[in-house]
């Protein structure tokens, strides 16, 4: 390890599988790699301690803000780009810092935005209705007291998986104007019928779709998946890690359809195939988090890790998934 860096455990969050996620990067000393989710800085930290060279991307301006120690460290072997990860192709092109030879990207929010209660990601500390990554752009408090019962009700089945949307949805309508996370998780509860003594808060699915929805989380990974297809150079390796099961689908198809391995059955598949040399070698077997981790993390609990290293062939057109 690097001495001019402390270890990864002095950072304020400790990433999650970041052992398993360095073991997935396999970096040699001097190789360039990318951070396509900065965060409070975990990961990059522990690249950087493995001799990379680094390119964090972060949509959060409070995420820039706060590697600035960091970045002044880690002098020319850091560069903190303020972007969603969506954008990496278009920004490392730009900066001449095309092919690189590992991506990692750590999907959802982050452990620093959830524990800011005035960022609104989290019920568990009363603050505002916000949930913006980027602090610009709609927030949760113009969605749920503006947009209309139908796509509210849309927004929860779809990106939250909540059966009851609808019924969640009218109840939000009812108690306009909501400005708190309190305020709205009550609502929700009441909808749903929480009991102190049940096993898992309701508002939380509920919160998850909201957020995902604003902030177009799932669009970004698809969007970010191809970029990163696109920057790796022949060799490179991608790792990815998801928290819940509309994430961890999309990454699976998307390394099963680009190396080639996806199963039969899709009627778009044969001429998919016909076009594209895989991108991708068949992707290695998902990694979650031991019992070790998860008792010193409860986050890990959910987490998921495939890896994939990318062939010579030419990135498949966006679209194409």
């Amino acid at each position: 390890m690097n001495a001019r860096f402390a270890p990864v455990a002095d950072a304020p969050h400790v990433p999650v599988l970041l052992a398993e996620v360095l073991d997935a990067l396999a970096i040699v000393p001097g190789e360039r790699h990318v951070d396509a989710t900065f965060g409070a800085g975990g990961y990059t930290r522990a690249m950087l301690g493995r001799g990379a060279m680094v390119v964090a991307f972060d949509r959060d301006p409070d995420a820039i803000a706060g590697g600035a120690a960091l970045s002044a460290e880690a002098g020319e072997r850091l560069m903190l780009i303020e972007a969603p990860f969506s954008g990496m192709a278009r920004e490392l092109d730009e900066r001449d810092l095309v092919p690189v030879d590992g991506v990692v990207m750590d999907i959802g929010v982050s452990s620093m935005q959830l524990d800011q209660a005035e960022r609104g990601f989290s019920f568990q500390a009363d603050g505002p209705l916000d949930m913006r990554m980027s602090q610009a752009g709609e927030s949760a408090a113009d969605f749920v007291n503006e947009a209309d019962e139908a796509v509210i009700a849309d927004v929860l089945f779809r990106y939250g998986e909540e059966p009851r949307s609808r019924r969640v949805a009218k109840a939000i309508v009812a108690a306009r104007p909501l400005s708190r996370t309190g305020e709205l998780a009550d609502v929700i509860r009441r909808a749903l019928g929480y009991r102190a003594h049940d096993k898992k808060d309701p508002a939380t699915r509920c919160f998850q779709a909201i957020r995902i929805h604003l902030n177009r989380e799932l669009d970004e990974l698809v969007e970010g998946l191809a970029a990163a297809e696109r920057v790796l150079a022949p060799g490179g390796r991608l790792a990815v890690v998801t928290f819940h099961s509309l994430e961890d689908r999309l990454v699976k198809r998307f390394l099963r359809e680009r190396s080639g391995s996806e199963p039969a059955g899709s009627r778009h598949l044969p001429q998919v195939r016909a076009l594209h040399a895989p991108s991708f070698e068949t992707p290695a077997r998902a990694v979650r988090a031991g019992e070790a981790e998860v008792s010193r993390n409860p986050r890990a609990r959910s987490a998921t890790l495939r890896v994939a290293r990318r062939t010579s062939a030419a990135p498949w057109q966006q679209g194409t998934m």
